[in-house]
């Protein structure tokens, strides 16, 4: 059980100021366990409260979790720090209705530039945060006072930043896309994605929240599909496909072997409902994740 602390912030500059504050007493990316906003705007974090749990907290860790308010809480997924600037943000559609999402992620990503120049050996561009239900929205800005787009505005979501762009998948489609990061830092966002990679198993209905060694996990109407990004543009691997029953999804590992399974609810638009995760131990990768499950 991982004691859990909640602050909570009525504006973005009090986020920026608060995070600096807190990082410089010890807090780390992997203490950060979920980050919501309520219907005024205001931002709640919840954080780990126990040094020593926290230094065997691991990714997969957070998404098995649940979060430590009730009501109506909108939360991000996790938000990622592109290469060159500019900032990538997964969560709740109805992020956009409270207050300014765009201002606290960009105060996030902000803290993870300013970590990562404390600690270069934890250098970390993205935060992933714990596994809640709502429908997934994907938005991009360059800057907090710059404007944002909407990705979801034009089907596009569960983005996933890589070394020389972004992927995404596509509402209702089996294929992957990408857009390049030139495109990206131009917030041409709308018509500069390509397809890359087309499932064999039916419509991609969720990536996997950050990519592991190379690898990425989508989650497909009929199974699993691990893909290697490391050739994007030009090439994209598929290093394991397998079928699992229908609504189940990766959400992230905690390593190559261990893999955050979550269940939801299948709909046209995507995986929907989403429960807190579980870990399964795969001993041989995701083709092992099938006999794993039984």
């Amino acid at each position: 059980m991982i004691s859990v602390r909640v602050h909570h912030y009525r504006d973005p500059t009090a986020v920026v100021l608060a995070l600096d504050e807190l990082g410089g007493r010890g807090l780390s990316p992997r203490s950060v366990l979920f980050i919501a906003l309520d219907p005024r705007g205001e931002t709640h974090i919840a954080v780990a409260d126990d040094a020593g749990a926290v230094a065997r907290l691991r990714v997969g860790d957070k998404l098995t979790l649940v979060p430590p308010w009730q009501g109506r809480y909108f939360h991000f997924d996790a938000i990622q720090r592109l290469p060159g600037g500019g900032v990538v943000w997964n969560g709740d559609r109805r992020l956009a209705e409270a207050g300014c999402p765009g201002a606290v992620a960009c105060a996030v990503a902000l803290w993870l530039m300013r970590q990562s120049d404390r600690d270069p050996e934890r250098h970390s561009r993205s935060l992933v945060l714990g596994c809640t239900p709502h429908q997934t929205g994907s938005w991009w800005t360059a800057s907090e006072r710059g404007p944002t787009v909407d990705l979801h505005a034009s089907g596009f979501d569960h983005a996933v930043a890589v070394a020389t762009g972004l992927i995404a998948r596509r509402a209702g489609e089996p294929t992957l896309y990408y857009a390049p990061l030139d495109a990206v830092k131009r917030g041409d966002l709308r018509g500069s994605w390509v397809p890359v990679y087309r499932s064999g198993l039916g419509n991609v209905l969720m990536l996997e929240r950050r990519v592991v060694a190379g690898g990425l996990v989508l989650s497909c109407e009929r199974g699993l599909v691990e893909i290697d990004v490391t050739g994007l543009p030009d090439r994209v691997g598929e290093l394991a496909a397998v079928e699992v029953d229908a609504g189940l999804g990766v959400v992230g590992r905690t390593g190559g072997d261990t893999f955050a399974v979550t269940r939801g609810r299948v709909e046209p638009w995507g995986l929907v409902d989403l429960a807190p995760a579980v870990l399964v131990a795969a001993e041989k990768g995701l083709a092992d994740l099938p006999a794993a499950l039984q």
